[in-house]
């Protein structure tokens, strides 16, 4: 494999795609729809938490977020105006079975009917990502995701879902990164519904496990064979402070925490030893039956990967130590089971509003990882993008020239890994419009197009034109070309 550091292409050089590559961007329910307590829509977790004081910057909810509910045919005309190809949106679970339970409400499921049928009239190709973190709250009152009872719930919501849209929409992902769902929502707690038990968040990334593996049954026995499933996973590209053993370990557990404990048994039916010995301490994993594990594994037609930053850590020592800095938001209880003696770095180089380091060479190197670990399997970047501080000029317009770069940089990195082998079929653009960013409120803009919250105006940022060129092309236009 080729040296990481020196593939990225030049910022001014051009760079193609295959005719066939999948231009895209993507959003999720709670952060863009709205309109929470309409057509019998229930709250889920994302509710509680934002209205509980102290849990998102300024006590902010997404109850209105961007309207998306009412202003989807707009939404879609823009998206059709910039030249993309594809959406990919997550459908909200109470919204469809507001107790997480029993039969579908019908007028939830027509809401995204009407926003599949206006994609397909705008040659836009629908997306559907079941589970973006949007549990109903009866189903948390109930135990949550440490429950094995929810998997199951998942896989009736699955087929309620799968035979309501599946004879229109070809494209499903299950869940979006189960990772911010088992260890930010019940280890660190800086995500929904916000408990800090490591034991419990090692409990939810089982059963959301086994729900990736019975949705995904649920929706082949729903829908035409045609149809195709995958998941996403913000797999992390995790490098070690140096090369010392120590911190060559530190990266290996932060690994099976992060990417093993479910690439595992998704796509190998197994959990790695190493994490199973260093969680011994905290659990026995008695709350794996027999059958999961191949339940888990059930096939897949792609893999979706969500790349933002990639983590560097180390070992604490004598020499090194401090605070934790590994960009999931300040708690006082970690995300990291069993991993208390590794410490998180903040990687050189320019940075995002986020604190995140922008290094497209991260993005090459996971595509290339999982192109060696699941040969034959297609990969999707189902989420990739920055948030800066982006505000309109005196005439209105918004110019972002930093994600401008941001997008030509990492674009060429997945270029470089179809050069080098990688079968990438497309790309969706994290995130179509501002909007809700969880426990960040409305303060991180990670959006192509600018959104006035107080009036909902939709502006595109010169960002949204610079990738609609792209995707109409299928080449990378200079960065100065965005103006």
């Amino acid at each position: 494999m080729p040296d990481s550091s020196s593939t990225v292409s030049p910022v001014a050089s051009e760079v193609t795609f295959p005719p066939a590559f999948l231009w895209g961007a993507a959003t999720s329910a709670y952060q863009i729809e709205g309109a929470v307590r309409e057509g019998g829509r229930t709250p889920s977790i994302w509710d509680t938490f934002s209205h509980t004081p102290g849990k998102t910057a300024g006590g902010e909810t997404g109850d209105v977020a961007v309207d998306h509910y009412h202003r989807y045919r707009d939404d879609v005309a823009l998206m059709a105006d910039l030249g993309l190809g594809a959406y990919r949106f997550s459908v909200s679970w109470s919204r469809v079975q507001p107790t997480g339970r029993g039969p579908a409400v019908q007028v939830g499921l027509d809401f995204y009917r009407r926003l599949v049928d206006e994609l397909l009239e705008n040659g836009i190709k629908p997306a559907v990502t079941l589970y973006h973190w949007d549990l109903p709250q009866e189903l948390e009152d109930a135990g949550g995701w440490p429950e094995r009872e929810t998997a199951h719930r998942f896989a009736e919501y699955a087929h309620l879902v799968g035979e309501a849209l599946g004879d229109r929409v070809e494209n499903w992902i299950t869940l979006n990164e189960p990772w911010c769902s088992a260890f930010l929502g019940y280890g660190s707690g800086v995500h929904a519904p916000g408990r800090t038990d490591p034991v419990a968040s090692l409990r939810a990334a089982h059963h959301l496990n086994l729900a990736h593996g019975l949705g995904a049954s649920a929706l082949r026995a729903a829908m035409p064979a045609r149809n195709q499933v995958a998941v996403s996973l913000n797999s992390a590209v995790v490098r070690p402070l140096s090369q010392d053993p120590a911190d060559l370990a530190a990266a290996r557990r932060i690994d099976d925490l992060a990417n093993g404990v479910f690439h595992g048994p998704m796509l190998r039916g197994a959990y790695p030893e190493s994490l199973l010995t260093a969680t011994a301490p905290l659990t026995d994993w008695s709350f794996v039956q027999d059958g999961d594990l191949a339940t888990s594994n059930a096939p897949l037609d792609a893999l979706g990967l969500n790349y933002y930053t990639p983590a560097l850590v180390s070992a604490v020592t004598d020499k090194v130590s401090g605070p934790r800095a590994d960009g999931h938001g300040a708690s006082e209880h970690s995300p990291w089971p069993g991993a208390d003696d590794v410490l998180f770095h903040q990687s050189p180089g320019e940075r995002t509003e986020m604190g995140w380091t922008v290094d497209p060479t991260g993005l090459y190197d996971l595509l290339m990882r999982y192109t060696r670990e699941a040969p034959g399997l297609p990969l999707y970047i189902t989420e990739n993008g920055a948030a800066y501080d982006d505000k309109p000029d005196a005439d209105g317009r918004v110019h972002d020239p930093e994600r401008v770069a941001y997008l030509h940089a990492h674009l060429s990195a997945v270029r470089d890994a179809l050069r080098d082998g990688a079968d990438v079929r497309g790309y969706y653009l994290w995130s179509l419009m501002d909007n809700f960013e969880w426990s960040y409120g409305y303060e991180k803009r990670f959006g192509a197009v600018y959104v006035d919250y107080a009036t909902q105006e939709r502006t595109p940022k010169s960002s949204a034109r610079w990738y609609g060129e792209a995707a109409r092309t299928g080449t990378l236009p200079s960065v100065e070309s965005a103006g």
